[in-house]
């Protein structure tokens, strides 16, 4: 599968064409092949985002101000709390383009007990095609290069949700620091591969937790880095952390990615928000990706066409307006109306 450049603003989904806008507040993988985890698709390079990131605001309109930089997951709904953890990512394509930097966002994956059904549901909201991997995985792609995969749960009382991974350029490291900060290590270390006709890894995924509990991905990248498309229509745009305790995230976050989120340049792709300033209280903290679209009002209603349905109606941030909806086998996502 070719890999394509960086993203160009165009819109031709029902899901529209994110902006180039600043994040609101805060900022912060893959799965392994036999294994429940898998790798991410295929590279482009780093996000760029404003010092600041989103923190959506309550289930109605009102944008949540929190004033730190923080970070962002995949949701499971409250039902899901007790379950066990997403598999590891799928494996993507191959692709020489350059790694992303420690702490950024670099892939994301679904996890389905219908992949058929999904692949259906998100090639018409988002106008994605489709190229198949091994072990039931379909690498998702936009204008031929790949963004994200829909991976088929290897346990079904697995959860489904979509999952991000982070860039981890020294894994071993980082997974040192996040038990020492108090987070847990839930699969991994596992390499991933060899990449088809390479016979080089894709690269190497974990699964990790932080202390609340919300689940995120970490890639050390081979062949594969991550997104070839981003930050344009039908793309990941930005992930939101919801937790219960902001400034313990703040800590625990910037221990592990403090350049992505604090350093020189930094450009995060991902915030935090308070779990009740958008979803019920009994909502277990997680990661929320969020997915570039022109009209929120319209791609909501290729949602429901679809089977899916709104989670969160759409609210006003300063980032631009949101909209949380599920897929029709219960996947939450945001659109991202900039």
């Amino acid at each position: 599968m070719a890999e394509n450049p960086p993203p160009t603003s165009e819109d031709d989904t029902g899901a529209g064409a994110p902006g180039t806008g600043e994040p609101g507040e805060d900022a912060h993988g893959p799965h392994a092949p036999g294994t429940s985890a898998r790798p991410p698709g295929t590279p482009g390079e780093p996000g760029t985002r404003g010092a600041e990131e989103p923190g959506p605001a309550a289930p109605t309109p009102a944008a949540p101000d929190t004033g730190a930089r923080e970070a962002a997951p995949p949701a499971p709904t409250p039902s899901e709390a007790a379950r066990p953890a997403p598999a590891a990512p799928a494996t993507p394509p191959p692709t020489e383009a350059p790694a992303f930097a420690e702490g950024v966002p670099c892939w994301i994956e679904v996890q389905l007990s219908d992949v058929e059904a999904g692949r259906r549901f998100y090639g018409e909201l988002f106008g994605w095609s489709f190229e198949p991997a091994r072990e039931g995985v379909l690498w998702a792609c936009r204008k031929g290069a790949s963004v994200a995969a829909l991976a088929p749960k290897g346990d079904g009382r697995m959860p489904t949700v979509w999952t991000v991974y982070f860039a981890a350029p020294d894994l071993g490291a980082l997974l040192g620091r996040i038990r020492g900060s108090g987070g847990q290590v839930i699969t991994g270390p596992s390499p991933v591969g060899p990449g088809s006709g390479t016979g080089r890894p894709l690269g190497v995924m974990a699964l990790a937790a932080d202390p609340e509990g919300a689940v995120f991905g970490l890639w050390q990248a081979g062949t594969h880095a991550g997104f070839a498309r981003r930050h344009e229509p039908g793309t990941f745009t930005w992930a939101e952390l919801y937790t219960r305790d902001t400034g313990a995230a703040n800590d625990f976050y910037a221990h592990l990615f403090h350049d992505a989120l604090f350093g020189p340049g930094a450009a995060p792709d991902f915030g935090r928000a308070a779990v009740d300033e958008v979803f019920p209280p009994e909502m277990p903290p997680h990661f929320l990706v969020h997915f570039g679209v022109a009209d929120v009002a319209k791609a909501l209603a290729t949602v429901h066409r679809l089977g899916g349905r709104t989670q969160v109606n759409p609210f006003t941030t300063s980032y631009g307006t949101v909209a949380v909806a599920t897929d029709n086998q219960g996947a939450s996502f945001a659109l991202l109306e900039r």
